[in-house]
C-alpha cells in the first residue's frame, strides 16, 4: 500500500495525525472546511489546558440521581434543549451505565494512559517550530467554596494521587496571598504542580499547520460530503472532486458519525456543546489556570486576555447558540473575581464530540477498510490530540502503539 494519507479534520487530533504521519515519511493531505485555528473548530475554543489530571470520566457512580437536579438548577453548568431529549435518551442510558463503579474505575486507567504524558507529547509535536512558544508550564488550581466542599471530592482526589498526581492546599491568608482579587464566595484551593496550558489555542493550531505545509504537506479547504472505505479509500468533496489515498484518517470531531453515514460499527457520539467568554484587557490576570469546582468552568490566562470556558449543553448539532450558558459564565467570573474589569468580552460556542464512556474512538475496523478513526475526545481533545495523532501514525505503519489501543476500538459498544 502506498504511503499516502488523507486526514479529514484539521483540529488538534487531525493536525497531530498529519504531522506524525509526515514525520514517518507519508505524503499527507489535510482536508477541512475551515482553516486550522478557525473559531468554528472545537480546538479553537477550549480552556487551553494540557489536563494531566483529567482521569475522571464525566459519568461517575450516582450520576443518575444528580442529573435531574442539575437540569432544574439555573446555576448548574448542565443544560438541555428539552425537545432533544428523545434523541439523547439512548446515549444517556449508556452514559449512566458507563458510570457504574466497575466501569468507572476501568475508565480511569484508560484515560490516564492517554493524558499522563500530555506535556511531553505537545512539546514533541511542536518541537522546532513556532507553535512551541504557546506552551506554558506551571500550576493548576481547583477552587472550592470551603474545606467541606473539598472533602466531598475526596474519592476523586484519592484517585488522582493513586495515579501519581501531587497537590497541596491553601486557605485563609495563604490563599488570599496566592490569589489576589479572589471573592468571598471561595475559601479553599487545591493546587497541582507540573501542569501545562496553551496561551493561544487558535494561533497554536495555525502555527502547527504552517509547519506541516512548510515541510511539504498539503492543506485543502473543502467540505467532505462522503467517505468510501476500501483499498484505496476515497472521499468526495462538495464541489464533486474525488480524492483517494492508501489511508483515510477520520478526525472530524462531532461531525465524524455523520460522515460515516451508518458505515461501520454502531457508534455512540453526541455533540456536547461548550461555551467560553474571552475577556480582553482584563484589569488583572491569575498566574495560572483554575477550575471553579462548583461551576465546572475553567479560567485560563492567555496571551491576549482571560478565557472562562465550560458548560455542557445537549442539543441538535445545528441548534443556535444559547444565551443562558453565556450569562452563567458571566455570573461565575463575577463571583470568582468581583473586582475584575475588562474592555470587552468575546463569546464562543463549539461542539465537543462525546462518547458515553468518555473515551475516544481510535483505530481501524474490519467494516471500514482503509480508514483509521480518531475522534470522540469530549472535554480533553487538546490534552490527548498529540497522543492520538502519534498512535494513528503507529497504526498506519503497522506498528504497535506504546499505549494499548484496544479499549478505544470502534466496536466496543457492541
Amino acid at each position: 500500500m502506498s504511503k499516502t494519507a488523507i486526514v479529514i479534520g484539521a483540529g488538534i487530533t487531525g493536525l497531530s495525525s498529519a504531522i506524525w504521519l509526515q514525520r514517518r515519511g507519508w505524503q499527507v493531505e489535510l482536508v477541512d472546511r475551515v482553516a486550522p485555528g478557525d473559531p468554528a473548530q472545537a480546538s479553537y475554543g477550549n480552556a487551553g489546558l494540557l489536563a494531566r489530571g483529567s482521569i475522571l470520566a464525566n459519568s461517575e457512580p450516582g450520576m443518575l440521581w444528580k442529573v435531574p437536579g442539575m437540569l432544574l438548577d439555573a446555576d448548574s453548568p448542565l443544560f438541555l434543549r428539552w425537545r432533544y431529549l428523545p434523541r439523547l435518551l439512548p446515549w444517556f442510558m449508556r452514559f449512566i451505565h458507563a458510570g457504574r463503579a466497575a466501569n468507572f474505575n476501568a475508565t480511569v486507567a484508560r484515560l490516564d494512559a492517554l493524558v499522563s504524558d500530555t506535556i511531553e507529547q505537545h512539546l514533541a509535536l511542536a518541537e522546532g517550530g513556532p507553535a512551541a512558544r504557546h506552551i506554558r508550564l506551571g500550576e493548576y488550581s481547583y477552587l472550592y467554596r470551603d474545606r467541606a466542599a473539598y472533602a466531598a471530592e475526596a474519592a476523586g482526589t484519592a484517585l488522582k494521587k493513586q495515579y501519581g498526581l501531587k497537590s497541596y492546599t491553601l486557605e485563609g491568608a495563604a490563599l488570599a496571598e496566592h490569589m489576589p482579587g479572589l471573592g468571598p464566595r471561595y475559601g479553599f484551593m487545591s493546587v497541582y504542580p507540573d501542569y501545562g496550558w496553551i496561551t493561544d489555542p487558535g494561533q497554536y493550531m495555525r502555527d502547527l499547520a504552517e509547519g506541516f505545509v512548510a515541510r511539504g504537506g498539503r492543506l485543502r479547504l473543502a467540505e467532505v460530503r462522503t467517505i468510501t472505505p476500501g483499498a484505496p479509500a476515497s472521499i468526495a468533496l462538495a464541489d464533486g472532486t474525488v480524492l483517494s489515498a492508501g489511508r483515510l484518517v477520520l478526525c472530524a470531531g462531532a461531525h465524524s458519525q455523520k460522515l460515516l453515514n451508518r458505515q461501520g460499527p454502531r457508534l455512540w457520539l453526541e455533540a456536547e456543546r461548550g461555551y467560553h467568554l474571552f475577556l480582553r484587557k482584563p484589569s488583572f490576570m491569575p498566574k495560572n489556570p483554575m477550575m471553579v469546582e462548583d461551576a465546572k468552568c475553567v479560567i485560563t490566562p492567555m496571551a491576549q486576555g482571560l478565557r472562562i470556558a465550560g458548560i455542557a449543553e445537549y442539543a441538535r448539532l445545528d441548534a443556535p447558540r444559547g444565551t443562558a450558558p453565556l450569562a452563567l459564565l458571566r455570573k461565575r467570573i463575577g463571583q470568582v473575581f468581583p473586582g475584575l474589569q475588562y474592555e470587552s468580552a468575546d463569546e464562543w460556542m463549539g461542539q465537543r464530540p462525546s462518547t458515553p464512556d468518555g473515551l475516544p474512538y481510535l483505530g481501524e475496523d474490519a467494516k471500514l477498510p482503509g480508514i483509521i478513526s480518531a475522534f470522540g475526545s469530549q472535554h480533553i481533545g487538546l490534552t490527548i490530540g498529540p497522543r492520538l495523532g502519534r498512535m494513528v501514525a503507529d497504526i498506519a505503519e503497522g506498528a504497535r502503539p506504546n499505549r494499548d489501543a484496544t479499549p478505544y476500538r470502534l466496536n466496543r459498544h457492541g
